[in-house]
């Protein structure tokens, strides 16, 4: 099963940015819920154990947030490996606008 992976650097602090980041599922939904369903997360401390499907492929992984930098990692069905970058860029660019917010 192929993977995809991407981080943000950010100066906020592990609990700063875990707070932050809270909504990501929410706001993920909200803002691509005409392209993916069943989007679902779990925090366990400060990793998110997310999943979605998108185009009836079932997509799963971490988020690890870190003192200086968040680490998004998973699977990917082999279908989408195709998508493989567009998904990393929109996980990518979604994690900037979080980290990017006022406080």
């Amino acid at each position: 099963m192929p993977g995809f992976a991407t981080s943000v650097a950010h100066k906020l602090g592990t609990t700063a940015a875990t707070e932050r980041l809270k909504t990501f599922l929410e706001d993920v939904r909200r803002d691509y819920g005409d392209k993916l369903s069943d989007a679902r997360g779990e925090w366990q401390g400060n990793t998110l154990h997310f999943g979605f499907t998108v185009l009836g492929m079932a997509i799963h992984g971490t988020m690890e947030v870190g003192d200086t930098g968040v680490v998004v990692n998973g699977k990917l069905p082999l279908a989408a490996a195709f998508f493989r970058g567009q998904i990393e860029r929109s996980i990518h660019d979604e994690l900037v606008k979080e980290l990017s917010k006022p406080a």
